[in-house]
């Protein structure tokens, strides 16, 4: 009898450690996000470069000139008055919707949610003088469905746009604003107070969902001084039934192969296709279409949805070109013609 006790015994602290070692595993699935010596922020592989002044300053001046570019290649525009999402937000068939840029309204595992909401026409601190919406929203406003969060990657105006965060605060402060470390004080400024700072690495959970703060390779920046004061970040979103992933604004990265043997696979991943040129300025901070379709491989993605492009003027490379380099570049992969998403801006599609 005394053995089978000491045994059992040894059987119980040994499923212990196990369980203990697979809490601990989970808890340090992705590492925290490193920081310099300073205390501010920065990538795995160090500080990010921008090009020369050579290659920036006629990049700004380029810049300048965007009240004459025209819009006739920007992305098609659906007409959504929103009342198929309101109405499915009861039953949450699993849906993408966009908006335009890098604003996503997804429905999936019975929550609604946005991510980097930009309503704006001019998202800078300098409205007048910021890049112009080529495109309206695909969604009004006012025809929104209720909202139960929002994810924010970084506080680039493009992505960040406070008067949008108000007026949502606003519609209803039940709505979690979910931003990465840093980013709180910023909404909370405002009077946006329900707010959760993330991690690289922590979760959240909200009605049944899981909701991941992941690794990126970007930088922020909001004022003069604040260079990577501010963490950036992607987003996971997972379920029951499915599992969703928002790239936000990034460069290719060796995270992505991470976050998809980790978390993947995912059922769609929205990867940013545009704001590639001049390379020499954005390699390191801005995929190009080639690479959007990699890092969807990478992340073992089910279907790949390019954003990031053909609503603002933000870059020099043409607004017809992402999507027909997106869709050939995933044409020799197993994505192949049909999982290769490209929206109309407004437009709603099951995943």
């Amino acid at each position: 009898m005394r053995h089978y006790t000491i045994l059992l015994l040894l059987t119980l602290m040994i499923l212990q450690a196990s369980l203990s070692h697979s809490e601990a595993e989970a808890e340090a699935l992705f590492s925290a996000a490193p920081r310099d010596e300073d205390g501010r922020f920065t990538n795995p592989s160090g500080d990010l470069t921008h090009g020369t002044f050579s290659v920036r300053f006629p990049f700004i001046m380029r810049r300048m000139g965007t009240y004459f570019r025209s819009a006739e290649d920007a992305p098609s525009r659906v007409l959504n008055d929103g009342k198929f999402l309101r109405e499915n937000a009861r039953h949450s068939k699993p849906t993408v919707t966009w908006i335009g840029h890098a604003t996503l309204l997804v429905q999936v595992e019975h929550v609604t949610f946005l991510t980097d909401p930009t309503w704006s026409n001019r998202p800078s601190p300098v409205p007048v003088f910021g890049p112009k919406r080529f495109v309206e929203p695909g969604l009004a406003f006012d025809d929104l469905p209720e909202i139960d969060f929002v994810l924010i990657s970084h506080n680039h105006y493009d992505h960040l746009d406070l008067p949008t965060l108000n007026s949502l605060a606003k519609r209803n402060t039940e709505t979690v604003f979910f931003v990465p470390l840093g980013n709180g004080d910023l909404l909370r400024g405002e009077g946006i107070t329900n707010v959760q700072e993330l991690d690289w690495g922590q979760t959240a959970t909200f009605k049944g969902t899981t909701i991941h703060c992941l690794p990126s390779q970007h930088w922020s920046k909001r004022s003069l001084t604040d260079d990577r004061k501010a963490l950036w970040s992607s987003w996971a979103v997972t379920g029951d039934e499915r599992r969703f992933y928002f790239a936000g604004d990034t460069g290719y990265f060796p995270g992505f192969e991470e976050i998809g043997r980790k978390l993947g696979p995912f059922d769609l991943a929205a990867v940013p296709i545009g704001a590639y040129e001049p390379r020499a300025m954005m390699r390191e901070s801005h995929m190009n279409p080639e690479e959007a379709v990699r890092a969807a491989r990478d992340l073992r993605a089910k279907k790949a949805l390019g954003i990031h492009f053909g609503t603002f003027d933000l870059s020099d490379e043409p607004l017809a070109e992402p999507p027909l380099r997106f869709r050939s570049a995933a044409g020799d992969t197993a994505f192949g013609a049909v999982g290769a998403w490209v929206l109309r801006v407004g437009e709603t599609r099951e995943f």
